[in-house]
């Protein structure tokens, strides 16, 4: 997609926006250049929310504004890196996601920028990088766990006997075999065996801290030690032969 039609496209599904959704947004910016993230390889930002508050004793559109900005570049480097990158899905979900951007700020709410923190930490995890090992906690909570973009993540908590582990998804009641001596957190990817499945579906094995442990001992000085593995769930009515 070129930028002329790039432009073309997002005024046009940005004035698909109801206009009460849009009250304090002074405009739609769209710029030529990428937006690299500075530290992690093909991320890139496709858009922000550019927002300034003005000093008064309550809040609302006439006190807070924003500009909703795309970046273009972004868009076209990501489309090189994803063959089945869709330009319209991605340009209606970043439209949105920064508009409320917008209404979280009118509403004085932290719940997205909480979900930014976590999709960047899970960024960090892909790349290897050291990465805040709860930082699915701060996803959209879901009726099973968590929802980080197009990623689930069930937390679990490691029993102290059997080698078993127990989780729920989408109604049905599913199991995984683990290792006995496993983590402080564990995450383990679900490839295969459940019905309906995300594009990624995760669950977080928490150990429980002992009567002698504390969070400050356990996640201190010493940091909680960090493992991945991959497991097939097993439906719970399925008796193991």
């Amino acid at each position: 997609m070129t930028f002329e039609e790039f432009e073309r496209r997002a005024w046009d599904e940005w004035e698909r926006i109801p206009s009460e959704y849009r009250e304090g947004v002074d405009g739609l910016v769209i710029e030529r250049r990428a937006l690299p993230h500075p530290s992690l390889p093909d991320i890139y930002t496709l858009g922000e929310c550019v927002t300034e508050s003005y000093a008064s004793d309550f809040g609302g559109p006439d006190t807070t504004r924003s500009a909703v900005v795309l970046y273009y570049g972004s868009f076209f480097r990501l489309s090189r890196l994803d063959e089945e990158f869709d330009w319209e899905h991605e340009l209606w979900e970043t439209l949105t996601h920064e508009l409320q951007h917008h209404l979280e700020s009118l509403a004085a709410d932290d719940s997205l920028i909480d979900v930014d923190y976590a999709a960047d930490e899970s960024f960090k995890r892909e790349q290897g990088k050291p990465f805040d090992p709860f930082f699915f906690r701060l996803g959209e909570p879901t009726d099973d766990g968590y929802r980080i973009e197009d990623e689930f993540f069930i937390e679990v908590a490691l029993p102290h006997d059997g080698t078993d582990v127990h989780f729920n998804w989408a109604g049905v009641e599913y199991r995984v075999e683990v290792p006995r001596d496993v983590a402080d957190i564990t995450f383990v990817d679900i490839v295969d065996g459940v019905a309906d499945p995300p594009a990624a579906l995760q669950l977080v094995l928490v150990r429980p801290v002992r009567f002698r442990d504390t969070l400050r001992t356990l996640f201190g000085k010493t940091a909680p030690r960090v493992s991945e593995i991959e497991r097939t769930a097993i439906p719970s009515s399925c008796e193991p032969r």
